[in-house]
């Protein structure tokens, strides 16, 4: 009796990142999620062979921890907020960007360790009350879902921290970088059963990225090279 194998499942970002990731995807060869309802969580190709999850960035790492999905892609920076105990396989050439510590422009900024207990604006509480307890620095951080570079603004918060890509927020607003906390780009990530289980449909998968990267790579040095 032949039995079908179990698709591969992979999460993906709804939003912003969206785009990219189908776009890598269709470069390395693999299948890319279609649907005429952008509303559709769950979308399998043709041949019931990979299905691909429509999600939250946020809960991407979620999803691949717990083995409701195999794969996954999202932000190095949210994998670090969520502490998710998965495989990181790859990193991928986009969303660049860096979570910093932010404050008013044009005001003294006293050396972080010698402040008193500052008050903090941010949707990566993990990631911030690690990086200020790291220093022995009592803040208080305070969860926003939304608009962070408010918290200073209307005297919520002496700081924030939050992503920053090319800082057309920070200023718009006023606010300037005081501290990279971390580099981010997008990584691939699985979860360590599926790794085992379904290893072949997983090192298929990364081979294939692989190959996309070494493309890439190779396109951006034709490029350089034509500018010399």
């Amino acid at each position: 009796m032949i039995t079908q194998q179990a698709p591969l499942t992979l999460a993906l970002p709804k939003g912003r990142m969206a785009e990219k990731c189908a776009t890598f995807l269709a470069a390395s060869g693999l299948s890319v999620p279609t649907t005429d309802d952008d509303r559709l969580l769950i979308i399998e190709n043709e041949s019931g062979t990979v299905r691909h999850i429509m999600t939250k960035p946020t809960d991407v790492p979620t999803l691949v921890e717990y083995g409701a999905a195999d794969m996954g892609i999202c932000g190095l920076d949210t994998l670090r907020e969520s502490g998710g105990n998965v495989f990181e396989p790859l990193l991928l050439p986009y969303e660049y960007c860096r979570l910093s510590v932010c404050g008013v422009a044009n005001q003294p900024h006293p050396q972080l360790r010698y402040m008193s207990q500052p008050r903090v604006a941010t949707k990566y509480t993990n990631l911030a009350s690690q990086f200020f307890q790291e220093r022995g620095i009592n803040a208080e951080i305070i969860k926003l879902h939304g608009s962070v570079e408010l918290g200073p603004l209307v005297g919520l918060a002496d700081l924030i921290v939050d992503i920053v890509s090319t800082g057309t927020t920070l200023r718009v607003n006023g606010l300037v970088e005081i501290r990279t906390i971390m580099e981010s780009q997008a990584v691939v990530i699985a979860n360590p059963a599926s790794y085992r289980l379904k290893s072949t449909l997983i090192q298929d998968a990364l081979d294939r990225m692989r190959q996309a990267l070494k493309t890439i790579d190779a396109e951006k040095a034709a490029v350089s090279r034509g500018k010399l």
